[in-house]
Formats: structure tokens, sequence, C-alpha cells
């Protein structure tokens, strides 16, 4: 059964079965060396012989490099940084490029900057239309804007609650136009980025309709993707890309606050990397940049990697833990599970991840709270304030009232 034949089959309730999807094409060649036009800027520092390792993203069957270049920060910058940001990526072995139609003037710099080395990298967008007549039109105007008749990996973006998938699969929806783009040769591979909801994330993972999906995954796991949802792409052979390595910034500490450590000039930037890219689900990571010093930096980690040991995963969290960073949905929690195990047995970090979800998800969204809080086997009722948790937590918080703050939210 084809997709065009599974999406119809899914459409009408019947149950479908895909196994893997097409590799269309391989358009890097291993070996093959290209002169990028000069850049002004264009002066790395020897970072290496050492190869960035390459992985295999999901039923694709492409081998990306598990460092990519996330263009989300391009618009900041002008034509000629960005094309010094994106050559020294290439020349270092980054393969994967990613960006989206919303991030303004993003796809246009990939054209002006690295067209002329369009063999060298697998190039993969974003479009949020929810019907076909949408995505069409922004698949064309992404192929026009970056240089190219070919997209390798295009993404339906943020489908990320219960209407935006059902728009995105019913007739005339996005994912029809982009079945059609990939029979029509456009695009080789469709993908999905979902936030937030992990029922979603399950349907998409499960229904053989896409080969790869962007998650949002970092040391503090603020979507509470790393136990089941990964796991689970990893069983349907979906690629796995990650975005927000460093929580869109908030792992990133301000100049002055910065220490060198865990392989890198800042411990907290290099150790996020290294906690990504030590997880065996995760088949690459992208993150965004916008200066050549990043991209020298974040490839000195990529080429240097090994997984954090016990002693510098601890080392990780406690410095997090100390810049006590501005976390998205209000969470406060680590994630980092040294509160365990509880004397009760509660689940300290998915209760409090229960009720940043409470307090922060829109109303369309709270479902997902309240699944979370239903979930928990032991609810935070059942604490003895024994204080045991906050003696051994990195960020020094107050979990017993935390938690006793949960219970009251979902009281109300």
């Amino acid at each position: 059964m084809n997709r065009r034949d599974l999406l119809k089959a899914l459409l009408v309730g019947a149950a479908g079965v895909v196994t893997g999807g097409r590799a269309l094409r391989r358009i890097v060649e291993e070996g093959v060396s290209r002169e990028p036009l000069p850049t002004d800027g264009q002066r790395v520092a020897d970072a290496g012989d050492t190869e960035i390792v390459r992985r295999r993203l999901g039923s694709t069957d492409l081998e990306v490099s598990m460092f990519s270049f996330g263009a989300i920060k391009l618009p900041n910058i002008d034509e000629q940084e960005a094309a010094d940001c994106l050559n020294l990526a290439l020349d270092h072995g980054v393969n994967f490029i990613d960006t989206a139609r919303n991030y303004r003037d993003s796809e246009e710099k990939i054209g002006k900057g690295i067209a002329h080395r369009r063999d060298e990298y697998y190039l993969a967008t974003k479009s949020t239309a929810r019907d076909a007549e949408g995505l069409e039109e922004e698949l064309n105007t992404s192929l026009r804007e970056m240089q190219t008749d070919y997209i390798d990996i295009y993404q339906l973006h943020t489908v990320s609650n219960q209407s935006a998938w059902e728009a995105v699969r019913a007739p005339g929806g996005a994912y029809e136009a982009a079945l059609t783009a990939q029979e029509d040769g456009k695009i080789g591979h469709i993908g999905i980025t979902v936030h937030r909801d992990r029922n979603v994330m399950r349907e998409a993972i499960t229904s053989g309709l896409f080969e790869t999906i962007m998650l949002c995954y970092n040391p503090v796991d603020s979507e509470g993707v790393a136990a089941e949802i990964l796991p689970l792409a990893d069983e349907h052979d979906v690629g796995v890309i990650i975005m927000k390595a460093l929580q869109g910034g908030a792992l990133c500490p301000p100049e002055e606050a910065r220490v060198e450590g865990l392989g890198g000039p800042d411990a907290v930037i290099a150790g996020s990397m290294r906690f990504v890219l030590g997880d065996p689900y995760v088949d690459t990571m992208l993150v965004g940049m916008e200066a050549t010093e990043q991209v020298e930096n974040n490839i000195a980690v990529a080429k240097a990697f090994e997984p954090l040991t016990d002693e510098e995963r601890r080392e990780l969290f406690d410095l997090i833990g100390e810049l006590r960073p501005a976390m998205r949905y209000d969470q406060t929690c680590l994630r980092c599970g040294y509160c365990l195990p509880c004397p009760v047995e509660i689940d300290i970090p998915e209760a409090l991840r229960a009720a940043d979800m409470k307090r922060a998800y829109a109303d369309d969204l709270q479902h997902i709270a309240d699944e979370a809080w239903d979930d928990l086997e032991v609810h935070p009722e059942a604490c003895i304030d024994c204080g045991v948790c906050k003696d051994r937590c990195p960020a020094g918080l107050e979990i017993p009232e935390l938690l006793q703050e949960a219970v009251a939210l979902y009281e109300e």
C-alpha cells in the first residue's frame, strides 16, 4: 500500500500499514569536496581532521550529520554573515540544513549563500499550511527562494493539536499536496513537527504517513518526549530530528556567566549538546546559529563528541541549577531525576511537569496536563514532607511546597 492509498484508508477509518519509506536519491557523495564561493569571513580555525558522525535518518535512509544547521536565526544577520556561517558548516562536514517558510528571509539567504553547493547537503523546510492549496503555494515559494528544484525533507509544521492533525489529513489537506509533490519529484520525504501534544506525536509516529518527526528535546525535557515518544519513533523507524537542544536559548548563559568545561568554551551549551547527541534515539540535532564563532564552537563539540559520563551529567545539571534559566511553559523542575527515589514513590518530575502544563498550556491543550496528572501512580497528596528530595535537587527547589502547589492547581 502506498502512502496515498494509506491516507485514503485512514480517512475512512480503516487500518493501514506502511513498511518504511523511499530513499529517492542520495545527493551527498562521500569524499567529494567542492570549492565554495569566496566570502570575507571564511577563515576557519583548524578544528582537526575528525569527521562529524553521520547517522541514518530513519526510513529515509539518508545519512545525515548528527549535528545539523538550524536556520531559524539567519534572519537576525545579513546575507554575507549568513553565507559565512552556512559555508563554514558545510566545510566541516555538516550536511543537513533545516529551515521553514515562516522563518522570514532564512530560505532566501540559504539560496544565495549555498545554492552553488547544493550537492553537498540535504535540505529540509516546513509549511504551516493546513490545506493543499496553501502547501503547494508555500512549497513553490521555498523552491524558488532556495534556488533548488528539490527539497529532501518537507515537513508539516507545528501540527501541535488535534484540530491541526485532523486538518492536514483531511481530503484536500496539506498532506495530500505533499504526496503529490513527492510523486512529482519536488520533495523526497515527508516529515512532521509537533510541540507539546504527545497524543498527536503518537498518532503521527504510528500512522505510517511520515518518515521523520521533529521534536523539542534537551536536558530539561520540557515537552516530555524522552521516556516514550523517542523510543516509539525508533520502533517505527521514523527519523528523529531534535530542535531546541538549548531550550530556545534558555540554556545559553550570558557571556559573563559562561564557564569553560564539558568539552566546550561554555559547559552548559557543550554539555546540553552532548546530552542530546548521546541519546540513542536521536538521529540529528539542530542548533540555530547566527555567528561563525558559534558554528566553530559547536562543530568542535560535535567532532569531539563522547556521551556524558555520570559525573559529567551531574555537573551539567548542577550548572543548569545554578543558572536558573527562564524555561518554556513556566518550567522550574530540571527533570533530572536526582530527587528520586521518593520514599512514598511519587514521580516528582512528572508531577511537577503536570503542574507546569496546567499553568502554562492553552485551553485546547489542558487535556494534556490532565492526562499527565491522571497517569501518576502516586499523587503528590501522599508527600510526607521529609525533605529528602529538596536536599538532592541541583536547583535547590522547595519540592514539597511545589508538590502542594500542584495539588492545589488540580483542586481548583
